[in-house]
């Protein structure tokens, strides 16, 4: 029997991006994870993303987290075309029928997380953004984005980022303040990877790369890393998995050195963190610096215990205490002051010459359009969605 949660929520959080599941990623796995460790903490969470193939519609995941793939179809790796106020609608529907208090969009390439905290900010909700990943700023697509990020945390209450470079990056890109951006590492599921039970024999060395196949991730340093490590350490095999269009330049080098035997392309899996100086060995992006860095970690693992470093990260990277540190972000951004619209627009106006101009334009357009949608559909007579939980899974929540 279904039992409503009442007033076992805190906060009711939409989680709004183009990346999330059936498609995997850093970003897909992030909210996933993050969502179901919110309901444990007793909050409500609801997903937002574009449809995927069939899916299209509400679903329901793991504990009953609510997803809405709003009927909108993808146009350049999985962002869907950009609209400004043609999401408003939808939006505006979703945020009232869920009674959503805060709104929280990931990663700075998706059209669907820009657009939602645009027009959440437009109807006085709080948000936070969280950039999963670093950008340059030199090249015509970063300098695009980069702008486009400037204008989404213009507004925006609070910005999570994953590490304190990732922080960094984010408050020179887009101007935001940096005592508004907070950095809460990503996570591991410590139960999904396990060391095997008895230690495995040194006669053959394996190295794993898992990893999206794009020259932002570095892919095309492999090309030139693999053979010279093949070459210098004949007991060593690499699996790589993961796909992207940089993976044709992998197999043709597997091709052009004859190592299919040792290097075993798995492709798109199922999906990473800053670790101690013990765990890990940085390397500058060049791949005789890389060559030495593989080297160096070859020799220290003899001294190593599966078991004892499974238990470390466990400690370390827990999602868990992600949620925890996340919800503290959203207790902050919850007791920020409202602002009205001219003050807002103040903030858009420091944007630049031009672009200052045009991003106060666009909100006074949308701020006009959600009063038309008022008038047309009172909040009042949009229905609310009741706030159902199986009967089984309130205990694992209340834990």
């Amino acid at each position: 029997m279904d039992r409503s949660m009442g007033k076992k929520c805190k906060h009711r959080i939409l989680m709004v991006s183009d990346f999330f599941y059936p498609n995997f990623g850093g970003v897909e796995s992030h909210i996933y994870y993050l969502s179901q460790c919110l309901l444990k903490l007793g909050h409500k969470v609801v997903v937002l993303t574009h449809s995927y193939g069939n899916r299209s519609g509400v679903r329901y995941m793991t504990n009953g987290l609510k997803v809405y793939y709003v009927p909108w179809k993808p146009l350049f790796m999985q962002s869907v075309l950009p609209t400004f106020s043609g999401t408003l609608p939808i939006m505006r529907t979703i945020f009232v029928r869920e009674k959503i208090s805060l709104v929280h969009g990931h990663q700075a390439f998706s059209t669907f997380c820009h657009e939602a905290l645009m027009h959440a900010r437009t109807m006085g909700y709080k948000v936070v953004f969280t950039d999963h990943s670093l950008y340059g700023f030199a090249d015509v697509g970063s300098i695009h984005m980069n702008k486009v990020l400037q204008f989404t945390l213009a507004d925006a209450t609070k910005a999570i980022c994953v590490s304190h470079t990732s922080k960094e990056n984010t408050v020179l890109r887009s101007g935001i303040p940096a005592e508004k951006v907070y950095v809460v590492p990503n996570a591991v599921d410590t139960a999904m990877f396990k060391p095997a039970p008895e230690r495995l024999s040194r006669d053959q060395i394996v190295i794993v790369v898992i990893s999206r196949l794009v020259y932002r991730k570095g892919a095309d340093l492999l090309v030139e890393v693999i053979p010279e490590v093949c070459r210098l350490h004949p007991n060593v095999r690499f699996i790589v998995g993961g796909d992207g269009p940089k993976r044709v330049r992998l197999e043709e080098m597997r091709e052009k050195h004859s190592l299919q035997d040792r290097v075993e392309m798995l492709g798109a899996v199922p999906h990473s963190q800053v670790l101690p100086d013990d765990m890990i060995v940085l390397a500058e992006p060049d791949p005789r610096v890389m060559v030495q860095a593989v080297g160096k970690a070859i020799t220290m693992l003899p001294n190593i215990d599966p078991q004892v470093m499974h238990l470390r990260m466990k400690r370390l990277y827990s999602w868990h205490d992600v949620a925890k540190r996340t919800e503290r972000v959203y207790e902050r951004a919850l007791k920020c002051a409202d602002q009205n619209l001219l003050e807002r627009l103040s903030r858009y106006l420091a944007c630049g010459a031009w672009a200052g101009k045009l991003f106060c334009l666009v909100m006074i357009i949308n701020h006009l359009f959600w009063c038309l949608l008022k008038l047309w559909q009172p909040d009042e007579e949009i229905e609310e969605a009741p706030d159902v939980q199986l009967s089984h899974q309130l205990d694992y929540i209340s834990e």
